[in-house]
């Protein structure tokens, strides 16, 4: 049997699978694509994570784009963090091209140019459906982590919080938190240290000035009301098809603590509210997460704990997270761990670091009969990759050089006339974009806080008044001494005095 028929064999053997699937594309061997050689990968598993990484140029975000829409094509949502602008192409059918017609007659695929169900989405002021999270939503415990508090602040923050809640003071957004902050050190000392405690200015002075580093990286825009319900993100269109929610980061990529602030708020917001699905056939929503790295690049301890925790625990919920970075190394390895799908685009070796990372990269594969890993890492050509992923069963499938297919949307950005279109067809953009400010803790401690100063302002009036008024009743009393002097009786006994002395 030659090389060619035992790849084969080995490739639809591994790949076989009984439920639902996608086809990432046909694996390689010796530099040649084997046609019908499948690359399949379970609907059961895609919950279980992954990873897909690449050098510059290599077609990571492309093979983000495939696995959207055929994720999309088999109705199950997807969320996409789209940081450098390319993915809203994928509400427009592709144009086609003959490369494209050539990669698949080798594949052994149809190709069908196909647009789907986008929903466009911002952060910040860009056009699109405004996502909002309340403070009360965080909690004090992922509020403390996503400002890299010590302990003791932590607790201050939970004092915040309880007081808030035994008040019925909403915390919104970040104005009211550093209100209440300033009200506990200031006007309502006595009734904080009365209840929960004295609260240190030092420690609430730090607290303050990390909330005003994130308010610098555009935090004010995503705190507050009205809130965004995360079952929105779980839409199927008239087709059956899920909608690929885009998410527009382009103007924040110099802010990673607010991109890192919003993915985990969302996901924390996911684990608590959607229900338990144990072991499906298929996931309820898949994350793609583009330039990864820019997440654990300045995390805190605290804060990476925090993103261990939540991937280990999500996928219960029928939820994947997809990591898109340059080199794995990128990614913590606790994290890396726990990613069940890997698709490694090609690296380069221009540097000793750089062979020391492939061959670390080269490590986290299943050895294979059919390749040196090293080698093939780093002559992979663009739309190219190896991949491993889980079968049904949750075991390592066999490792595969793939010749990915093409996306069947196109692969570039939508105009500003589509953006606007697609935008103003959007139903959630009517839902999101009004902005509301209503009474909050702000408010409500303003009012407080106006309320003593002027019953301070009264206090000290009628203290000044009683002040002069005794100063006046002391100015109209009589000196005793003149008093005596003055007096009919003693100048009576004076004149007696005198007239004796006459005599």
């Amino acid at each position: 049997m030659s090389d060619k028929e035992k790849f084969f064999e080995q490739i639809e053997k591994g790949y076989t699978t009984k439920g639902d699937y996608i086809t990432m594309g046909a694996g390689m061997v010796n530099g040649e694509t084997i046609k019908e050689a499948f690359i399949k990968v379970p609907l059961k598993t895609l919950n279980r994570h992954g990873l897909i990484a690449g050098a510059t140029g290599t077609g990571k975000t492309k093979t983000l784009q495939v696995m959207a829409e055929n994720l999309s094509e088999k109705g199950i949502p997807v969320l996409l963090m789209d940081l450098k602008g390319d993915l809203s192409g994928i509400a427009q059918p592709s144009p086609g091209h003959p490369k494209i017609d050539e990669r698949h007659e080798a594949i052994g695929l149809p190709f069908e140019p196909t647009g789907f169900p986008v929903e466009i989405m911002s952060l910040s002021e860009q056009d699109g459906v405004r996502l909002r999270a309340t403070v009360s939503e965080f909690g004090p415990v992922l509020l403390s982590r996503i400002l890299d508090l010590t302990v003791t602040q932590e607790g201050i923050v939970a004092v915040v919080f309880k007081y808030c809640d035994d008040n019925k003071l909403p915390l919104l957004d970040l104005k009211d938190f550093k209100k209440v902050l300033q009200y506990a050190t200031g006007t309502g000392k006595k009734e904080f240290q009365s209840t929960y405690g004295r609260i240190s200015t030092s420690s609430t002075g730090t607290i303050l000035r990390k909330i005003i580093e994130l308010e610098q990286q555009g935090a004010e825009l995503f705190f507050g009301e009205k809130s965004f319900d995360v079952d929105d993100l779980t839409r199927i269109d008239e087709n059956g098809r899920g909608y690929i929610n885009i998410v527009r980061l382009t103007d924040i990529q110099d802010r990673p603590k607010l991109f890192s602030t919003f993915m985990l708020s969302l996901l924390a917001e996911i684990y608590a509210t959607f229900p338990e699905q144990g072991d499906s056939d298929r996931p309820e929503l898949i994350f793609f997460i583009d330039e990864a790295h820019l997440i654990f690049k300045e995390a805190s301890k605290a804060l990476l704990d925090q993103i261990e925790s939540i991937v280990k625990l999500i996928r219960s919920k029928g939820i994947g997270l997809y990591f898109v970075t340059q080199n794995p190394t990128d990614v913590p390895d606790d994290v890396l761990a726990q990613l069940g799908l890997k698709v490694q685009h090609a690296l380069r070796a221009f540097t000793a670091k750089d062979r020391k990372a492939i061959r670390l990269t080269a490590q986290n594969y299943p050895d294979s009969e059919f390749y040196d890993t090293e080698e093939v890492l780093t002559s992979l050509g663009i739309g190219e990759a190896l991949i491993s992923a889980l079968d049904e069963k949750g075991r390592p499938t066999p490792l595969a050089a793939t010749m990915l297919r093409a996306p069947m949307s196109r692969m570039d950005v939508l105009t500003d006339k589509e953006l606007k279109e697609a935008i103003g067809q959007s139903k959630l953009v009517k839902k999101y974009n009004e902005e509301i400010d209503r009474e909050s803790a702000y408010e409500v401690l303003n009012e407080k806080i106006e309320k003593a100063e002027k019953e301070a302002e009264k206090e000290k009036e009628r203290k000044t008044t009683s002040r002069r008024s005794t100063s006046r009743r002391r100015s109209t009393r009589m000196n005793p001494v003149v008093k005596v002097l003055t007096s009919a009786t003693f100048i009576r006994g004076v004149l007696g005095v005198m007239k004796k002395v006459i005599r």
